[in-house]
């Protein structure tokens, strides 16, 4: 289909070709560029909110993360770890005893790796079991470098998804890499057998017996000749049963025999001195949720109790004289002396601070409980110890920062709140695959956070619902942000009519009374929410996009019903060329406000292709109706880096919406947050990385700020000769003006910039750069490695000379006392 390009696009376009095609030959030896901006020509408005982000439980943005809960798997849901499988190592950890004794990834990413079996040539073989929603699973072989901490050594993965059929080969050299994979899909009815041969480079993985390989492979660059092997799954239980490898002819069958496992949920440890206890995790008796943890003490004379962490067992930051406030449920039977809590360093030697419940009684209660550290440690654990015969029941822990410590009062961790505030976002988008889980549901996520019932999450099973669609709300409203979230699609019509009267209700209303009673008496700022996420992506099926169709109208009249203002997001995934997107748009055309579109990001010229995608989804909206008021919303730039490259990304995206900002509201990169060297998936594409301790940006935080900090409301025209891709925007009184400049070339360009109808030779001009290598980021060690640098230039009047670094974003800031005449 052709595509019509808007005039002001036209020149873009035709020279990014010119570009693409001549880069390799003749930039190295024509350094030299022009750019030519014409401030009187005005060509179309900025979207006000484009500086947006997206967040959602997805590594533990949340959970972990944002919510200042410190203890991670408070409500004890996770099931008891085996202790280990003979021969076997696990990493990170977390692996359950399925049916038959077979071992089952409890979360997402988990690794069994084989301690003494070593392949080069051979192979090696196993039999998976898929539950109802496993996302994949797979065989791990030439593994190097399985150390405890690195969940991700060198070596392979041989990789299906339930839901796709496909056989992935996966290499693990500096980052996750597809390499391979097969052409047809592969009939998965519950298990399947799975079969990789080695022969040097050269890889084949067979499957269900079959006699030709589902994949054919040679790894020419750089290829793993040797190492461990092991097993894998990610998201959710995946059983494994005879494993074996074969190597000289000679086959050898390794068992996956569990150990003895100590009966403790997974987030927590058992922790004893000088007693003997029994654990179990109870799933008759809890206050919430599938299970409770019960702490039996049997005999001795010292203490017995459990532990917590932290997000993954990665240690509890805290600092002398802060006062953490918590709570937590118990119950007992045949004790009569106190519980006592702690925090206490990691080994359990130093204790920081302590507080003691007396008289728990037979039936669960809240007992709240107030601490202070006496130490400064950031990694730290909560203990939770009873000294006396008897058995105690546990359950709903929390431990927060007081008031005065988290973000507005909120129970939010303040630094990493303020820390988004300082990126200089505008808009934030709640929503991504997490609410795609049959148990996400509004109803779920009010009243009091502890005792609102866990869920079964997409991404971590055991999610907990003390942060929902409401905190999210706070959040965006304590920080200035626009907040939009999304919601599942299933959810019933009478549940989300009875959310938005709750959220946006007079206080007269039913609903609106309950909100004021649960403390925010004005209703919530909202303008948009989200049918659905990245609904149909799974294959391009009319019944499905006819469903999808079906439930968005039976939710629009829900939503409008209560609050007619409220703008709805089609979140069909964008096919242009399927004959199925103009279903979708019939039926929410006049309803729906925004087409969610999701990108990709991580290539430094990612905005050519947004750019013009843009345009064929602005074109075929016009096409099905010339009188159509539908628009775009890019609710995720997406990815697996975070560094500068990725930063560059964003920076041509950005001036792609730019370049059709009447068309586009916003611009959300994902994820907004990553906790560091905790990424369980493929999306290692965090904005902000946190430690329990520490909070920093990557590359990409700072091209967002970059952008924010010099947003003027109109594009105008700029012509550009060579490879720099660029927008120039001014302010209404044209009086500030501001150039964008991506170099994703590996030279510096020497630029003339020529100013027309600007008053040049009397503007202040400052200049704001982000540059370095594709590839750095930032750690705890550099956190600052990658920033953008402030400098003034001299004012050459409307004829500027400027060196534009190579892999660079570049801002060139003008500000003028007199408006210039147009």
């Amino acid at each position: 289909m052709a595509i019509k390009l808007n005039p002001s696009n036209k020149i873009f376009f035709i020279r990014m070709v010119v570009c693409t095609l001549s880069f390799t030959s003749v930039t190295a030896l024509a350094q030299t560029s022009q750019i030519t901006v014409d401030a009187a020509k005005v060509l179309n408005k900025i979207p006000a909110e484009m500086y947006g982000s997206c967040a959602e439980d997805v590594n533990h943005e949340i959970y972990g993360g944002l919510y200042d809960q410190r203890l991670f798997g408070e409500s004890f849901e996770e099931p008891a770890p085996a202790n280990g499988f003979a021969g076997w190592r696990q990493l990170p950890a977390a692996w359950r005893i399925g049916g038959g004794g077979n071992p089952s990834s409890a979360a997402p990413g988990f690794k069994l790796i084989h301690n003494n079996t070593f392949i080069k040539n051979g192979s090696f073989e196993a039999t998976i079991t898929f539950a109802d929603r496993a996302r994949n699973a797979g065989l791990l072989v030439r593994m190097n470098n399985v150390i405890p901490g690195n969940p991700a050594p060198n070596g392979y993965a041989i990789e299906i998804s339930k839901g796709r059929g496909r056989v992935i080969i996966k290499k693990y050299l500096n980052g996750w890499h597809d390499v391979a994979r097969s052409s047809v899909e592969t009939d998965i009815n519950g298990s399947i057998y799975l079969r990789v041969e080695l022969q040097g480079g050269h890889i084949k993985v067979y499957t269900n017996n079959e006699q030709q390989p589902a994949v054919d492979f040679t790894d020419t660059k750089s290829p793993i000749l040797s190492g461990q092997i092991g097993i894998y799954a990610n998201n959710d239980a995946s059983a494994f049963s005879k494993c074996a490898v074969v190597v000289s002819g000679v086959r050898i069958n390794l068992p996956l025999t569990p150990a003895v496992s100590t009966r403790v949920s997974f987030q927590w440890n058992a922790i004893s001195k000088n007693a003997r206890a029994i654990y179990q995790l109870d799933t008759t008796t809890s206050f919430t949720g599938r299970q409770s943890q019960v702490i039996q003490f049997v005999s001795g004379k010292g203490r017995a109790g459990i532990a917590n962490s932290g997000l993954n067992h990665w240690g509890i930051a805290v600092k002398k004289g802060q006062q953490f406030n918590g709570s937590i449920y118990l119950r007992s039977e045949s004790f009569s002396g106190s519980v006592t809590l702690t925090l206490e360093s990691a080994d359990g030697n130093i204790t920081y601070a302590s507080a003691q419940i007396q008289q728990v009684g037979k039936s669960w209660k809240k007992y709240a409980f107030s601490i202070i550290a006496t130490k400064t440690d950031s990694n730290s654990r909560f203990a939770i110890y009873i000294g006396k015969k008897g058995r105690l029941w546990v359950d709903q822990a929390t431990l927060m920062n007081a008031h005065n410590k988290v973000f507005k009062d909120l129970p939010f961790r303040e630094d990493i709140g303020v820390m988004m505030q300082k990126q200089g976002l505008n808009f934030l988008r709640y929503g991504g695959t997490m609410v795609n889980a049959p148990e996400y549901r509004w109803k779920n996520m009010i009243g009091k956070p502890d005792q609102r019932p866990p869920y079964k999450g997409h991404w971590y099973p055991y999610g907990s619902n003390g942060f929902g669609i409401e905190e999210f709300l706070k959040f965006c409203e304590a920080s200035s942000f626009e907040p939009a979230f999304a919601i599942n699609v299933e959810d019933s019509a009478q549940d989300i009519a009875d959310m938005v009267e709750y959220l946006t209700g007079d206080i007269k209303s039913v609903g609106g009374k309950k909100r004021a009673a649960a403390g925010h008496a004005m209703s919530y700022k909202l303008r948009y929410i989200e049918i659905g996420n990245e609904e149909v992506i799974w294959g391009d099926k009319r019944e499905d996009y006819q469903h999808y169709a079906e439930r968005f109208n039976v939710l629009y009249n829900a939503i409008h019903a209560k609050n007619p203002e409220i703008n709805l997001v089609c979140s069909v995934w964008w096919r242009p060329k399927s004959q199925n997107m103009e279903l979708v748009f019939n039926a929410i055309n006049r309803k729906a406000s925004y087409w969610d579109l999701h990108t990709d990001a991580d290539e430094a010229n990612a905005g050519a292709k947004v750019d013009t995608n843009l345009q064929i989804m602005h074109d075929l909206f016009k096409k099905w109706d010339p009188n159509t008021t539908l628009k775009c919303a890019i609710f995720e730039e997406n990815g697996g880096l975070h560094n500068l490259q990725r930063a560059l990304g964003h920076a041509t995206t950005l001036n792609a919406v730019r370049r059709h900002g009447d068309f586009v509201l916003t611009s959300c990169p994902a994820n907004a947050l990553q906790p560091y060297l905790q990424n369980d998936n493929d999306w290692d594409q965090g904005q902000i990385f946190f430690t329990p301790a520490r909070v920093w940006g990557m590359p990409p935080f700072y091209a967002q700020q970059m952008a924010s900090v010099n947003h003027l409301p109109l594009r105008i025209d700029s012509q550009t000769d060579g490879p720099l891709d660029v927008t120039a925007t001014r302010s209404d009184d044209g009086k500030t003006m501001a150039i964008h400049v991506v170099n994703t070339g590996k030279v510096n360009l020497k630029t003339e910039i020529n100013l027309k109808n600007f008053a040049g030779r009397k503007a202040q001009i400052q200049t704001i750069t982000l540059s370095g290598n594709p590839d750095d980021e930032n750690t705890p060690q550099k956190p600052e490695k990658i920033k953008s640098i402030k400098k003034q230039i001299l004012n050459a009047g409307n004829k500027i000379e400027y060196d534009f670094p190579a892999y660079s974003y570049t801002i060139l800031s003008f500000k003028n006392k007199t408006s210039p005449v147009f």
